[in-house]
């Protein structure tokens, strides 16, 4: 059972939805996202991870192939390795994105919380259930706002390069 459906409600006459209902738009789309974030954070985090390693271990075999007298290529193949590695993951941004990911679920989370034990904001408002929509979609909002300004950033970086 997700958290949205242990707030079962029910339709009202009007057919508007109760707040907390199963069929609730709101709370579905909370759900979405904290599992759409939590999923990301972790791929990323492994890639990160996974990625991270195999750098060490290429980076840390150069000296003992050297040191052992492999053949020169041996030594510039792991170097190679090394630099594709670490251009992807600047170009990927593994780490960077697994942190703010992992942020942004946590914050959806605390909004859930709040919101389910009527606590904080939503303890002070006339209707919580919007409150909780407006604060939801601000999060996401202000996520998409960054993701943006990075983007933007980005091309204008790799713009000026190949001006000069």
């Amino acid at each position: 059972m997700t958290f949205a459906a242990s707030r079962i409600g029910a339709q009202t006459t009007s057919g508007r939805l109760e707040e907390g209902s199963v069929d609730d738009p709101v709370m579905d789309r909370l759900e979405d996202q904290i599992q759409w974030y939590e999923k990301r954070s972790a791929r990323d985090q492994r890639d990160f991870k996974r990625l991270k390693y195999v750098e060490i271990i290429s980076a840390a075999a150069i000296p003992v192939a050297t040191a052992a007298h492999a053949p020169v290529l041996a030594a510039a193949v792991l170097g190679g390795v090394v630099v594709v590695i670490e251009a992807v993951l600047h170009l990927n941004q593994y780490q960077r994105n697994w942190l703010v990911y992992r942020s942004t679920a946590e914050t959806l989370k605390t909004e859930r919380a709040l919101y389910c034990a009527g606590a904080g904001h939503y303890g002070a408002t006339s209707d919580p259930r919007a409150l909780l929509a407006e604060r939801v979609e601000g999060v996401l909002s202000h996520e998409h706002q960054k993701w943006r300004s990075e983007q933007d950033e980005g091309a204008s970086e790799q713009t000026a390069a190949q001006a000069s």
